[in-house]
């Protein structure tokens, strides 16, 4: 079977290369050709295109961005027909691939969906598109099961293919060793994978460490961003670990974590940790008026209550997320009731293999 697959950001790309992965031990001959990134191509596919060269977020720099990703779309579009593949494989990537899927149906390619757009947050009839568009969906978080059958769509539950991960992952035996740090508690700050989303945590996640003199601050770095979005850090010669991020946070005694996937693995690892979020204030001020859910962090939707402080925009100052942080470290009852949440988000995701699932339904079809 020939396989285009699209994957337009790290940890999608990390899925899609344990996909791939799956999908070569029940199928050996199996070819990929797609836009991914470094973990799918070491997987065996033939990159058409890097997600790094179309790196965008916020609904701003989107619009702002536009130019670039017609582009991108245009070069897929096209590469897709000439590589004849028997299926499309989609990952994550909502905005790019809905175009993707269109085109690919409008074509005849059979169309598969892992990790789909999080249509029930805003605009939720755009979930009547992912049906037209999609020959199957594969969902990663327990809560869309339920919220697809309202519109008479029946996806698969894989489970969520970070669990699958974490359980693989076995920590370096001299991490502290390795990036010089001392053994003083280690507060973790994973300001994001994007450089829009570093640059707008980074300074106030730097003016928290005076407040914490006992305490040891490492950032969980990215080396595909070009190394200038960390110099803040490296000014004040704050530590950075690159591509270390698990070990990072299984040494970690807590965290403060830009909303998004890695909400999720800080859970796992059960370190306590304080979510933020800030982008650009007029994408703020239309993604207030169209998300429809009550929280932003994984762990706090999957549970369906506040597990773990959410600060985001103008809340995501110094003296808040240092109030927060003081709390998970001073306090074991709110130590202890963040660790009872993530025991309950740990046991509503279950313990299924989402790759391996997921690659067993793909050649069903």
């Amino acid at each position: 079977m020939r396989y285009y697959l699209i994957a337009g950001e790290r940890s999608g790309d990390l899925h899609a290369a344990n996909l791939i992965h799956e999908i070569k031990k029940l199928d050996p001959a199996s070819e990929f050709r797609g836009m991914a990134g470094d973990y799918a191509a070491r997987e065996g596919v033939e990159l058409s295109a890097h997600y790094k060269e179309m790196a965008l977020m916020g609904f701003v720099e989107v619009v702002l961005g536009f130019r670039k990703v017609f582009k991108y779309l245009n070069l897929i579009k096209k590469d897709l027909l000439e590589f004849k593949p028997d299926a499309l494989i989609l990952v994550d990537f909502g905005g790019f691939n809905m175009r993707i899927a269109k085109f690919a149906k409008e074509n005849n390619i059979l169309v598969h969906y892992y990790i789909p757009p999080k249509v029930w947050a805003w605009n939720q009839k755009r979930a009547l598109k992912l049906k037209k568009y999609t020959d199957r969906i594969y969902t990663i978080l327990p809560f869309e099961q339920e919220f697809f059958s309202k519109f008479d769509m029946s996806v698969h539950y894989v489970g969520n293919p970070l669990f699958d991960e974490i359980k693989k992952f076995k920590p370096h035996d001299f991490f502290h060793q390795k990036n010089q740090l001392n053994y003083q508690p280690i507060i973790a700050l994973l300001p994001g994978s994007r450089k829009q989303e570093v640059t707008n945590m980074l300074s106030t996640m730097m003016g928290v460490i005076p407040k914490f003199p006992n305490a040891q601050f490492v950032i969980a770095g990215v080396k595909n961003l070009d190394g200038g979005v960390y110099q803040p850090a490296l000014d004040l010669g704050v530590k950075i670990v690159f591509d270390q991020t698990y070990d990072l946070l299984h040494h970690a005694t807590a965290a403060v974590v830009t909303s998004g996937t890695a909400t999720l693995e800080t859970a796992l690892f059960r370190v306590p940790q304080v979510v933020v979020y800030k982008t650009s204030n007029i994408s703020y001020a239309i993604a207030k008026r169209l998300i429809k859910v009550p929280y932003i962090s994984l762990v706090n939707l999957i549970a369906e209550k506040e597990v773990v402080k959410e600060l985001i925009q103008g809340d995501m100052n110094v003296d808040q997320v240092s109030n927060e942080l003081n709390a998970i470290l001073a306090s074991i009852p709110r130590k202890a009731e963040i660790l009872d949440g993530y025991t309950l988000v740990k046991d509503r995701i279950g313990g299924r293999n989402a790759s391996e699932e997921t690659a067993r339904l793909i050649l069903s079809k």
